[in-house]
């Protein structure tokens, strides 16, 4: 297995962790998110408020350490490592990934494609992020 440098895989989790936390801030697009997903700030409140944040954060950060480690590892396997391919190795690890079987869950879970897209835009700028991390900090 190619050397993986944990240091960039943790500063990589961080960097998607940070970006989830604007991604879904008033900053951006949490006003809209919170209307596409049929919720009332009052319901997300409450819900917010009865669940185990800690818990979810972490959670959150684990699935960051994860997409991190794993692109890590995809990154190493196409040379020559330079911060372009690491950029394309992530654009390309969402749209073969995440982006089609998330679309594909959300035709026919009949949301709004709005909420597909800030949700598969996190994700393709998460994966991008990554991608560029991990290749540039070798």
């Amino acid at each position: 297995m190619h050397h993986i440098n944990y240091l960039a895989v943790l500063a990589s989790a961080l960097a998607i962790f940070g970006l989830g936390g604007t991604w879904y801030s008033s900053a951006l697009f949490s006003k809209r998110w919170v209307v596409l997903m049929g919720k009332s700030d009052e319901e997300m409140k409450a819900a917010a408020a009865s669940s185990p944040m800690p818990l979810l954060l972490l959670g959150a950060f684990v699935c960051g350490l994860v997409i991190s480690f794993a692109m890590a590892i995809v990154v190493n396997h196409f040379p020559p490592v330079t911060v372009l391919r690491g950029i394309e190795i992530g654009a390309f690890c969402w749209l073969g990934f995440a982006a089609s079987t998330s679309f594909a869950t959300s035709l026919f879970s009949m949301a709004p494609k709005q909420l597909w897209m800030i949700n598969s835009g996190y994700n393709l700028v998460s994966f991008v992020l990554a991608g560029l991390i991990l290749s540039a900090w070798r």
